[in-house]
Order: structure tokens, then sequence, then C-alpha cells
């Protein structure tokens, strides 16, 4: 009899954390690597929000909290969503976790049943798959390639729906792809989904505030009211404010599911960090200047990246909606040869020459439900990304 458990065979520890690791132990052993695989923006926190935290931990805000969240922190995400969504909510249908991550994860522990089945559109973040099938419920996969702009269609949600369907994760923009849904396009999945009421909807909205050139940001409740009281609507403060390490990810909806998740988070982690809480606080509250210049930083790196690499040969790279990805199609490089001797059969072996051939760290399509293409994550320097994609387009030049 193994001494782990069996559900540890239903799942795989996360391949972008991987990559992350992987490009570490080869900048500790001398090599120069260049990692464009954490979805983490190299902004510091801003200050106002550190000081916020500084003041707390002088004022003795270091004992536990809420489970959930502090008032004063569910007060300003009901505010936020009411401010920049169009969405009432009172604290009592809000949660606060470590991190999104947390919050879904919670959400899908408190409502899967063995056989329940999500509807997960592929590329997809990868931790949904494995989330999903560590709360017992099954992932149903719906593919959306670059020809469709990676975004799914209403024709292919219906099919996707069966009885058995509880969830529908929605991420927009996306990880990986950086892909964003229309008012319009919510609207063409709204109407399948008020069809059938027993589908909720999970939405990732963490890249809210990184939209690029003219696109508007979107969640489905607002779009739909109808879908209020089954959505639960998930986003945070890492991505945006820069506070990936601060771990304060949060959700609105439907009072007893957030009674619920509270539940799981009561026997698991308890309260988030005190400290970073009072710092959300702020981060919500606080000035919102800074977003407007770094998403403008964040469109020039994107078109700097997206320019590169679409003059590597066999690369084809689609311009973005928002958050800081580009995922490339990389079907001309597949079935070469580096100047290493690396055959590239799949697009995981692509990553692996591309990290020993050049140092240059990307996540291959595979961990993302959609291949053959890679993962950038464009969260860097410029000067790195023209260094990265300069031996990206070497690397491809030289396939034979």
């Amino acid at each position: 009899m193994s001494f782990l458990s069996s559900t540890l065979d239903r799942v795989k520890p996360s391949p972008t954390i991987a990559v992350t690791t992987r490009a570490q132990e080869l900048v500790a052993l001398g090599r120069d690597v260049i990692g464009l695989g954490a979805g983490e923006p190299d902004f510091d926190t801003p200050e106002n929000i550190k000081e916020a935290a500084i003041r707390a931990i002088r004022a003795g805000k270091t004992k536990y909290t809420a489970v959930d969240g502090i008032p004063e922190l569910k007060r300003a995400i009901c505010q936020k969503f009411d401010r920049e969504n169009g969405l009432a909510y009172q604290p009592a249908q809000v949660s606060v976790g470590t991190g999104g991550k947390q919050v879904l994860y919670n959400a899908l522990m408190a409502t899967l049943n063995p056989g329940d089945e999500v509807v997960i559109p592929a590329p997809y973040w990868v931790s949904y798959p494995d989330m999903v099938l560590l709360a017992g419920g099954q992932p149903v996969f719906v593919a959306a390639g670059p020809e469709a702009g990676f975004k799914i269609t209403p024709e292919q949600l219906e099919q996707a729906i069966t009885p058995r369907t509880k969830w529908l994760i929605f991420n927009s923009p996306s990880n990986p792809t950086g892909a964003g849904y229309t008012a319009a396009e919510i609207k063409g999945l709204a109407e399948v989904l008020m069809r059938h009421p027993h589908v909720w909807v999970l939405s990732d909205d963490m890249y809210e505030h990184l939209v690029f050139d003219d696109f508007e940001f979107a969640t489905p409740a607002q779009v739909e009211p109808g879908l209020y009281e089954r959505t639960l609507t998930v986003n945070g403060v890492s991505k945006a404010y820069a506070m990936t390490g601060w771990r304060i990810g949060y959700a609105a909806g439907p009072v007893p599911l957030i009674r619920a998740m509270g539940k799981i988070q009561s026997q698991s982690t308890s309260n988030p960090c005190s400290v970073s809480q009072w710092a959300a606080v702020e981060a919500l509250t606080g000035p919102q200047d800074f977003l407007a210049p770094n998403r403008a930083l964040f469109q020039r790196r994107r078109d700097l990246v997206v320019g590169m690499l679409n003059e590597a040969e066999g690369v084809h790279c689609p311009k973005p909606e928002g958050a800081f990805y580009v995922y490339p199609d990389i079907s001309g490089c597949i079935g070469k040869v580096s100047k290493g001797g690396a055959r590239i059969e799949t697009d995981e072996d692509f990553a692996t020459a591309l990290l020993d051939e050049t140092g240059v760290a990307v996540v291959f399509g595979a961990a993302f439900g959609l291949s053959p293409a890679f993962r950038v994550s464009y969260a860097t320097s410029e000067t790195q990304l023209s260094e990265a994609c300069a031996r990206i387009q070497d690397f491809c030049a030289g396939l034979r």
C-alpha cells in the first residue's frame, strides 16, 4: 500500500513554476539565462501600498483576522466592483484568500462532486484542470486556436455542456494567450448559459487592468445580469498592483457559495496575511494613477515582442488584447533539428532546446492545452526582451 494519496496521481506539478525553477538553477551555475516563464510584473509595489503595510505593522495589526478577510478590505472590494464593473455586492458576498489561486481552489472544492464536469476553454492557465481534478471533478476542454483569436464560440460552448456540467471557467484577458473577449462576445456565451441554468460561471478577471489599444474590459455578470446569482467573479491585487508576493486574491458571488468557501478556508489556511490585507485596502482605495503608465509600458513591450517573434522563421505570433503574455504558434518549427542536434517533434522539445542552446526560458504550449506553441511573459525589461527575441530568431533560423 502506498503511503501517498492516490489523489496525487490525478495531478502534476505546475509547469510554469518548473520552468522558472530550472532557469534559476542554470543562473546559479553561471549560465546566461533570460527567463520569460514567470507571470510576474517586474515593477515594484507602489510606495503608498508598502507604507500602508508598514503602518499596519506598527499599529499591531498582526493578529488573526476573520477567516475570509477583514471588514475594511471587504468593503473596499465592494466599492471596487461598483466603481469599475457596475456590480453591487455586500461584504457578506465577498471572500478574500491567499491569492487568486486559493480562491479558485476553494470554490471548486466547495462545489464539485465526483463526476461533475467543468468546461475549460483551451489554451488555459495550467492550474485550472488540476484544481478541478483535485476537487474530484472532470475537466472538459474546448479548444480555440489562433485562427479563432483563442476565443471559444457560443456553438462550442453549447456542445460542451451536458447535464453534469457545473462550471464554466472564463478567463479574459487570458493567461496564456492574452486574448480578451469583447462585451458582445461575452453576451453570445451568456445567451447559451441562460439556456442552461445548472451551469455556473467562474470568471477569472485577474488581468482586468492590463488591456491595450481600444479594448474595453467586461465581465460576465456585468454583461448579463441574469448570470449574477450564479457567477463567482474572481480578481486580486497581484498583477495590476505588482503585489504577487503579498498573496491577496478575492471573489464576490452568492452568499451560500461564499460561506461554503469560507468553511474550506477555515480548515486549511485560515485568514490571509493580516498585513497584506491592509496593504490591499490601500491598493484598492488609494491612488490609481500608476495603472495607466504601467499599462502603456506593457503595451510597448507587447508590440516589441510580437514584432520580433513574427520575424522568426516558422513562428506566427498573434497580437493579444491584454495581460502580459504572447502565445506564438510554432507549427513551422516542428519536425526540424536544431543547431545543437536536438530533434523538435513537440513544443516541449522546442522549449527544452531553446533553453539549453540559447538560455531563453519559455513555457511549452502543451502545458496550456494547445500545441504547438509556447508562452512568453513580457513582464520584464525591453532590453531583456529584445535580446531574448533575437536569440529566438537565431535559434529558429538554425533549424533544419
